[in-house]
C-alpha cells in the first residue's frame, strides 16, 4: 500500500509503518562491505539532519545543494532538507569546475554538500569564487581537508549538531507549514546545447508524479531496488522516491562501474537504467554465442528464436501461447534463460524500467527474449521523469514508449512535437522567466522539443526536433534513430552520426579498443599505436562489413557512407558529453572539424 504525503514526513510516516524492516542498503566509501539500515534508523538520521540544518541557519526555501555520486549520506540530506522545507539542489559528481561555480551562483548556494576528495577539492577551488558559499559538508571521512580551509565540516560531525533533536519543535512546525507549493528540487539540465537552466519541482509535481505511478508501476514492500543511475538525474531520483512510498528497500550503488559486479551481489528485483546498460548486455551474451561451441551456439540461437515467438509475438499481443510454445519456452527458460539472468546477477528479476535514450528494437526484444521485463518509458525533467510507460503483464508493442501515465494530457503539435500538460510538468525554470514563457504555449502545454506520435494508445517518438539533420540533397536524417541501430555492435563504444547540410550521412566512431588489439593479435595485424591501429584497412574493412549489416533496414539516404575511427573517446572534460552522456553535437563538430572534412572530400 503506498504512503504518498508531502516529502517532508514521508520517512517518518513510513518508520510508523515499518520500523525495524531493513530499506537502506549501501557500502561506506571505499569500503566492500554491505550495510543496512532499517526505516527507524533512517528516520532517525533524517531528523538529525533537519536539526543540524536548522542550526546552521538554512531557512525555508533555501537552496542547499548537493556534489556527490550516490550515497546514504545524500538521502539522508534530501529528506533531512525536505523536514524544514528546504530545497536541495543536486549537481552531478563530475560537473566541472566551471559547471558547479554557475550552479552555485545562479541557486545563491550558501551550504553545499560534497561526497569524496574530488567533489571536494572542486568546491575548496572556487570557493573564493562564489560570495554566497559559506560551508562545505564532506561526507567521506577519508576526503583530506586543506588545512587552510576553516568552512568545511565532515558530515559525521555536522550531524551531531543535530544528536537529541535540539530543534525538534522548530522542525514539527515546519511539518505543519509545509505547502505542496513548496519547491522541493532544481534540478539544473546541461543540455546537449550547452545552455544550463535550473528545472523547478515542486512537492505537488512528486505527489502526481507518485499517484500516477502507483497505477502503472508494480513496485511493492518486496522488490530490492539497485539504484544505479545518479540521484542527480529526474529519472533515478524520481524512481528512487516511488519506491520509498512504496515501501520497498534501495541498494545504492555509489560506483556505477562496479555496477555488474554488485548486480551479482545483491540479486536485486528492479533497477531503472539507460539502454546503454542493456546494449552491452546484449553485446556481452552475443559475445558469449559466439565464443560457444557449434552444439551450443546452435541452443542459443533456438532458445532465443522461441523466447521472442513466445514473448514478443504472443505475450506482447496479448495473445496466448500455444500448448507446445509455452512447454518449448518453459525448458529453454529453465535451461537457458536462467544461466543468463543468473549471470548477469538477475535471478529475482521483477521489472526494470528504462528511458533517457532511444532503445533500440534489437535490444529490446533480446531483453524480453531472455524472460527480463524492461519497462520502457519516456520523460522529462520537465515532466518529473515519466510521460509514459510499458505495463507489466498488459500488452505493448516494442519501439513505443508505453501508455500515457493517467494524469497527463499529451497534444501532438506544429511539426509533430510532444506538447503537454498536467500536475507532473514543471511550473518552469530558475530566475528564467523569459524561457519559461517561451516554453508554454497559449493553452498551458509544455513543448518537449521531441517530435512523435500517438497509435493505439502508445506514444512513439521520432527525433529531438533540433537535433534533426537535414542533408545538403534536402533529407531529413534522425541522427539517434541511425546511432541506436549501431551501438548493439560489440566494437562500436561510442558513435556520432555526421549529415546536417553534407551530401551524405558520416560518422565519428569510437571503437572498444581492447576488442580491436584482439581481433589485430587474432589477423597478426602490427600497429605502434591505438592511432594506427584505427587507420588499418584491414580494421577499417572489418567495421565497414559489420557497419552495412546494421544497416540493412535504413533507407539508402540514411546510410552511413563513411566513418572515421577515433583514437580516444568522447569526453565530458573535452565538452564533447553532457553529464548524462548525451552527445553535444556542435562541441564534437568543432573538435572534429579536420576529421569530418576529410571524410567529404573527393
Amino acid at each position: 500500500m503506498q504512503t504518498n504525503c508531502h516529502l517532508s514526513v514521508l520517512i517518518h510516516e513510513q518508520a510508523k509503518k515499518y520500523g525495524s524492516k531493513p530499506v537502506l542498503t549501501y557500502r561506506d566509501f571505499g569500503s566492500r562491505e554491505w550495510k543496512t539500515i532499517s526505516w527507524n534508523q533512517f528516520s532517525d538520521t533524517v531528523k538529525k539532519l533537519s536539526n543540524a540544518l536548522l542550526n546552521i541557519g538554512v531557512g525555508v526555501q533555501e537552496n542547499v545543494g548537493i556534489f556527490s555520486q550516490n550515497a546514504v549520506q545524500y538521502i539522508y540530506t534530501d529528506f533531512g532538507a525536505f523536514g524544514i522545507r528546504a530545497v536541495t539542489v543536486p549537481f552531478y559528481a563530475t560537473s566541472s569546475e566551471d559547471q558547479i561555480r554557475f550552479m552555485i551562483h545562479d541557486a545563491e548556494i550558501r551550504v553545499l554538500f560534497v561526497g569524496e576528495q574530488e567533489q571536494y577539492d572542486k568546491a575548496h577551488r572556487i570557493f573564493p569564487l562564489c560570495p554566497t558559499l559559506d560551508r562545505i559538508i564532506i561526507y567521506d571521512r577519508n576526503v583530506n581537508i586543506s588545512p587552510n580551509d576553516p568552512n568545511a565540516i565532515y558530515f559525521d560531525d555536522f550531524l551531531k549538531l543535530g544528536e537529541n533533536y535540539p530543534r525538534q519543535t522548530e522542525v514539527e512546525k515546519l511539518y505543519k507549514e509545509a505547502s505542496m507549493d513548496d519547491i522541493a528540487n532544481i534540478l539544473y539540465t546541461s543540455g546537449t546545447t550547452g545552455n544550463s537552466k535550473g528545472v523547478i519541482l515542486t512537492y505537488s509535481q512528486y505527489y502526481a508524479a507518485f499517484e500516477a505511478n502507483h497505477r502503472g508501476v508494480p513496485v511493492g514492500e518486496d522488490d530490492v531496488v539497485m539504484n544505479f543511475l545518479p540521484y542527480t538525474h529526474v529519472f533515478e531520483r524520481g524512481w528512487a522516491i516511488l519506491c520509498l512510498t512504496e515501501g520497498a528497500r534501495l541498494v545504492i550503488n555509489t560506483y556505477p562501474k562496479e555496477i555488474q559486479e554488485t548486480l551479482r551481489e545483491i540479486h536485486p528485483t528492479c533497477m531503472s537504467s539507460v539502454p546503454r546498460f542493456w546494449e552491452k548486455v546484449l553485446v556481452g551474451v552475443k559475445a558469449k554465442i559466439d565464443e560457444a561451441s557449434g552444439a551450443k551456439k546452435a541452443l542459443f540461437k533456438k532458445a532465443l528464436s522461441v523466447g521472442r515467438r513466445h514473448n514478443i509475438e504472443y505475450l506482447s499481443n496479448g495473445k496466448r501461447p500455444p500448448v507446445h510454445l509455452k512447454l518449448a519456452y518453459k525448458f529453454y527458460n529453465k535451461t537457458v534463460f536462467s544461466l543468463i539472468r543468473k549471470q548477469l546477477g538477475l535471478e529475482h528479476a521483477h521489472f526494470f524500467p528504462t528511458a533517457g535514450a532511444t532503445v533500440s528494437p534489437e535490444v529490446e526484444e533480446f531483453i524480453h527474449s531472455i524472460g527480463i521485463n524492461m519497462m520502457v518509458g519516456y520523460g522529462l525533467t520537465e515532466s518529473l521523469a515519466t510521460v509514459s510507460n510499458d505495463h507489466l503483464g498488459e500488452p505493448y508493442t516494442i519501439g513505443s514508449v508505453g501508455k500515457p501515465i493517467f494524469s497527463i494530457q499529451i497534444k501532438i503539435g506544429e511539426n509533430d512535437e510532444i506538447l503537454l500538460k498536467g500536475p507532473t510538468i514543471t511550473r518552469g525554470y530558475y530566475k528564467r522567466e523569459e524561457l519559461t514563457a517561451q516554453s508554454f504555449d497559449e493553452d498551458g502545454f509544455f513543448h518537449t522539443g521531441d517530435a512523435g506520435y500517438m497509435k493505439d494508445g502508445e506514444l512513439y517518438l521520432k527525433e529531438r526536433i533540433k537535433d534533426l539533420f537535414k542533408t545538403s540533397n534536402g533529407k531529413y536524417i534522425a541522427p539517434q534513430l541511425i546511432e541506436s541501430k549501431l551501438l548493439v555492435d560489440k566494437f562500436v563504444e561510442q558513435i556520432a552520426v555526421i549529415a546536417d547540410q553534407r551530401k551524405f550521412v558520416s560518422a565519428l566512431i569510437v571503437p572498444d579498443y581492447n576488442l580491436l588489439k584482439e581481433f589485430a593479435k587474432e589477423y597478426n595485424i602490427k600497429y605502434n599505436s591505438i592511432e594506427e591501429l584505427c587507420a588499418n584497412e584491414k580494421i577499417i574493412k572489418m567495421m565497414t562489413e559489420r557497419m552495412d549489416t546494421l544497416q540493412q533496414g535504413l533507407a539508402s539516404y540514411e546510410r552511413i557512407k563513411r566513418f572515421t575511427l577515433l583514437p580516444k573517446p568522447f569526453s565530458m572534460e573535452n565538452g564533447e558529453l553532457t553529464n548524462t552522456l548525451k552527445l553535444r553535437r556542435a562541441i564534437l563538430t568543432k573538435n572534429y572539424k579536420k576529421e569530418i572534412d576529410e571524410m567529404y572530400e573527393e
